[in-house]
């Protein structure tokens, strides 16, 4: 019996998970390494204690669409599972994960052999294969690896490896975008549950206007790509304020009294580049696919992650 190969892939986003579950379906031996404690990526859902409960605000991506039939499939197979449905408040074909963002590479995580919090600082490779300096110790070797995080980070790992695979990647810039999460005492008097448009604030949603999530008056602001540029080094502490001052000049009123209003800074919230397809140097057998490489929507992240495993599959 031929053994298959054995596969790490770095990133528990939708390109690395896509990618690791189309593997591992086909009889591949596949582990995905993550530095966060969770899966997302930028579909991330971020949960606050708050009061005797919890709030989880999708803070990342706050939806997506399927524009293509492959991808359309794959949505209506989450819909089914309970993982997806439609957003209708952002208007037509704009779906979320349920009852969070991050449902479906939760639930594609849970059937593989994924390390959390384990950040890799290096990679190498031997005569016995690809070996990862990791957050606890060594991993490997592994037959094949795939790298699948954003452009940024990749081309620091790539560097000593593959430095045409990180030019490629340091050629991508990413536009940051600061998000404030905020929780008010009562609901903010707005006839819609998304906003759009202001000179800080360029987009802003009622989670609970979300399918399957709770009645809390929960709302996640994020600012324009130019403000949040301008803005950059400012700390947690001081993006917030300024944030909610954005979103009551994007209502026109005052917003009621924030209970909890927590910023994050996304240093690489959207990648600029034209999609092209993912990345294998045959000879080291190194791939690279994500969102950086797939246009930066959340469907070119799955598509990339889609090609990648079907490149390496016989």
């Amino acid at each position: 019996m031929v053994s298959q190969p054995r596969t790490a892939v770095i990133g528990a986003g939708m390109a690395g998970l896509t990618c690791a579950t189309a593997l591992q379906a086909a009889g591949h031996q596949v582990v995905v390494f993550e530095k966060a404690r969770g899966p997302g990526g930028r579909m991330s859902t971020r949960r606050q204690a708050l009061g005797e409960g919890e709030v989880a605000f999708d803070h990342g991506a706050p939806a997506f669409t399927a524009l293509e039939a492959d991808f359309q499939a794959q949505v209506q197979f989450w819909s089914l599972q309970g993982l997806a449905a439609p957003w209708p408040a952002a208007g037509p074909g704009q779906f979320v994960g349920v009852p969070a963002m991050n449902a479906p590479l939760k639930a594609m995580a849970a059937d593989l052999d994924t390390r959390w919090s384990q950040t890799i600082s290096g990679i190498s490779r031997d005569a016995a294969g690809w070996r990862l300096a990791g957050t606890t110790q060594d991993e490997g070797p592994f037959d094949r690896l795939v790298v699948a995080i954003p452009a940024e980070q990749a081309a620091v790992l790539l560097a000593p490896v593959q430095p045409k695979f990180a030019d490629l990647a340091r050629a991508v810039h990413s536009a940051p975008c600061w998000t404030l999460m905020a929780v008010f005492d009562q609901p903010v008097q707005s006839a819609e549950a998304v906003l759009t448009g202001g000179e800080v604030v360029a987009f802003a949603s009622r989670e609970a206007s979300k399918p399957g999530r709770a009645a809390t008056e929960a709302w996640v602001i994020h600012a324009t790509p130019d403000w949040s540029r301008d803005h950059l080094e400012l700390t947690v502490d001081e993006a917030a304020p300024r944030l909610l001052a954005g979103f009551e000049a994007l209502l026109g009123s005052s917003a009621p009294l924030a209970v909890s209003a927590v910023a994050h800074r996304w240093r690489y919230a959207r990648p600029l580049a034209a999609p092209r397809p993912p990345l294998w140097d045959a000879a080291s057998r190194l791939g690279v696919c994500g969102d950086w490489l797939g246009g930066g929507s959340v469907e070119g992240a799955w598509r990339s992650g889609f090609e990648m495993a079907a490149g390496l599959l016989p």
